[in-house]
C-alpha cells in the first residue's frame, strides 16, 4: 500500500481501525490493541455511564465503519484491525472499575473471552461479516468479560 496515494478516507480508517497503529504489532496484534485502549479507558471512566455507553457506541460505528474499509484492502477480519479490542474493553470494563487489580483482571477477562470464543463470541464472529462483524464478536466478549468482572467483585475474590 503506498501512502503517499492512498486516500484521506482510507488513511484515516487505517489510524482508527489500527488504533493509531497498535494493531501493526509484529506479535499478538489483538493483545497489544487492547492494552493500547487503556490509556483512552483511563481517560473516560470518570464520565457518567450515559456519557461512556454514548462514546463507545459512536466509537463502535466508526469502527465499523474503518473495519469494513480496511477489510477491503487486507481482507476478512485483518489481525491488524485492533479497534474491535478497543471498543470490547470498553464494554468490559462498563462498570468503570478504578482500582488497579480491577482493571487488570478485566482486561485479562476480555482476553481470555476474545481469545477463547465461546458461544455467542464464536458464532457472532463467524455468522456476521463486515465491519459490524468485525466489532460484534468483540462487544459479545466484552460483555461476557463485564459480567465475570461483576460476579469476581460481587465474591469478594479481588478484596
Amino acid at each position: 500500500m503506498d501512502l503517499a496515494r492512498t486516500e484521506p478516507r482510507t488513511l484515516i480508517s487505517m489510524l482508527l481501525a489500527t488504533f493509531f497503529g497498535a494493531g501493526f504489532s509484529p506479535k499478538a496484534p489483538g493483545t497489544v490493541g487492547t492494552l493500547a485502549a487503556l490509556p483512552l479507558y483511563l481517560a473516560l471512566r470518570r464520565l457518567s455511564l450515559p456519557l461512556y455507553l454514548a462514546f463507545a457506541a459512536k466509537l463502535f460505528l466508526a469502527g465499523a465503519v474503518a473495519s469494513a474499509e480496511m477489510e477491503r484492502i487486507w481482507g476478512r477480519d485483518p489481525s491488524r484491525v485492533v479497534i474491535d479490542e478497543v471498543v470490547g474493553l470498553l464494554v468490559a470494563l462498563v462498570s468503570r472499575p478504578g482500582r488497579i487489580t480491577e482493571i487488570l483482571v478485566g482486561t485479562a477477562l476480555f482476553r481470555f473471552f476474545d481469545i477463547l470464543k465461546p458461544p455467542p463470541v464464536g458464532i457472532l464472529d463467524k455468522r456476521l461479516k463486515g465491519g459490524i462483524g468485525v466489532m460484534a464478536d468483540d462487544v459479545a466478549a466484552g460483555l461476557l468479560a463485564a459480567a465475570a468482572l461483576a460476579l469476581v467483585r460481587r465474591k469478594g475474590w479481588l478484596a
